[in-house]
């Protein structure tokens, strides 16, 4: 009669991970009730005396946040550099959890363009009497002067597109075991994306409308804020790549922290794509 092999007991390694218990997603949900709490009362204006309770909570909150996610991944980190335990099946789990997350920003991203594509084409509709009382029934409207598509925006495009090319050269270095053009190519993403927000943030300060000049100025700054939010969190994404690349973290055959950032600036950069040609050409085809 075979002997019975109880599961678990043999010493066989296990394929999946098992994550140790951790105090990370308590204290990043009381983190993020704090900021939430904190933002709305500092919406309301809520004070104490002349306190002013609910910036400083908000502020608290953010704080807390990123206390939280500098702590929690790096105790990724260390699992994956130190003690080696995201196996290739983690790595799957990993790797669907990265696709779905772009999957919801792309989402995201969907919802401003449906803004934008509303107002602009159907700009002279009866029955919004307000948006057809500011457009004039014309898009864009008369009195905005729109920023030309190929002055500024232009040069953002070819350094979003340059940094593109950076991070796939980065990927085929560490592909192929090549350390320093790795770190190379890194370092010059990540200068490539705040070149970027330098940029924008020029063109912010010299644009002829306000956010709250209208529908137009609306859709324009929360489509392309929001992009530009992004380009910051993928900066900062490939900034802690390279400085893990620096310290040999990653390997030819594990670097899916470094993959994650790749996917996700491809995602910035197509978006980027489709806001030059919707918004700042196609949306400014009208304008005298």
């Amino acid at each position: 009669m075979a002997e019975k092999i109880e599961y678990g007991t043999t010493g066989k390694p296990h394929p999946y991970h098992i994550v140790r218990p951790s105090i990370w997603p308590l204290a990043a949900s009381l983190a993020a009730g704090l900021l939430a709490v904190g933002t709305v009362l500092f919406l309301h204006d809520v004070k104490i005396g002349a306190f002013p309770i609910g910036f400083k909570g908000m502020i608290l909150g953010f704080m807390a946040v990123l206390a939280v996610m500098f702590f929690w991944w790096k105790d990724v980190v260390y699992e994956a550099v130190t003690e080696k335990v995201h196996s290739p099946i983690a790595k799957i789990g990993m790797r669907y959890g990265m696709a779905l997350f772009i999957a919801s920003e792309v989402m995201f991203f969907v919802a401003f363009f449906w803004a934008f594509f509303d107002a602009s084409l159907y700009a002279d509709d009866a029955k919004m009497f307000q948006r057809l009382e500011y457009t004039g029934g014309m898009w864009p409207p008369a009195h905005i002067e729109t920023i030309p598509a190929f002055d500024l925006p232009l040069m953002m495009t070819l350094i979003l597109l340059l940094s593109g090319c950076t991070v796939t050269w980065a990927h085929h270095a560490i592909l192929e075991g090549n350390q320093k053009d790795f770190v190379q190519a890194l370092g010059l993403s990540v200068g490539l994306g705040a070149f970027f927000m330098c940029f924008q943030i020029y063109e912010y300060g010299h644009a002829a409308f306000g956010f709250k000049d209208g529908i137009y100025a609306s859709t324009f700054y929360m489509a392309t804020g929001f992009h530009g939010f992004h380009v910051f969190v993928g900066t900062v994404f490939l900034a802690v790549c390279w400085l893990r690349a620096k310290k040999k973290h990653f390997t030819k055959e594990d670097h899916f922290g470094f993959e994650a950032a790749a996917w996700y600036w491809h995602f910035v950069d197509v978006v980027w794509l489709f806001l030059f040609v919707a918004i700042y050409w196609w949306g400014s085809l009208g304008a005298s």
